[in-house]
């Protein structure tokens, strides 16, 4: 056994679910997190949120809270409905990291949208082995599902109080 297949199976394995959700697009938006640990079968939820917020901002935040609630260096499955924060995370942030934070808009360079977000997660992706798994939103996958409840609740909540 090589010595990266050795320390790959050494650390554990975790799944991550995630969703966002946002109650207008600037609004009051949440979050919902399932982590779930398979060899257990261990599984919590977490939420949160912003008073004022985006859904992109929300479904990064959910990754990115998802992460932060790790105590050691894992392996991580990261289920997600969001094609932003998969694309992002595999496909874009390499360039935008080369590129000082920045992507083409035509011939110019325009600064990354979210950019403390995508640092954040960035800097969390590094301390893990990540990957992501995309799936296709409300679509009855359980725990999006669930997910996306934890996600609107949180941001229903947020919304009723900022009608005082």
């Amino acid at each position: 056994m090589t010595d990266d297949a050795a320390n790959q199976n050494a650390l554990p394995f975790v799944q991550i679910f995630t969703d966002g959700a946002c109650r207008g697009n600037p609004g009051p938006g949440g979050w919902g997190v399932i982590l779930r640990h398979p060899s257990t079968g261990a599984e919590k939820e977490f939420s949160g949120g912003e008073a004022v917020t985006t859904n992109n901002q929300m479904e990064l935040q959910a990754v990115i809270s998802g992460l932060e609630l790790l105590k050691r260096r894992s392996r991580v499955e990261v289920i997600t409905d969001s094609v932003y924060v998969a694309k992002g995370s595999k496909e874009w942030m390499p360039n935008w990291k080369k590129n000082n934070w920045r992507r083409r808009e035509g011939k110019s360079w325009k600064p990354v949208k979210n950019e403390e977000f995508w640092r954040k997660l960035d800097t969390l992706l590094e301390q893990h082995e990540v990957h992501f798994t995309q799936i296709k939103g409300h679509s009855g996958h359980p725990e999006n599902e669930r997910c996306d409840e934890l996600a609107v609740e949180f941001a229903l909540k947020l919304q009723s109080e900022s009608e005082y």
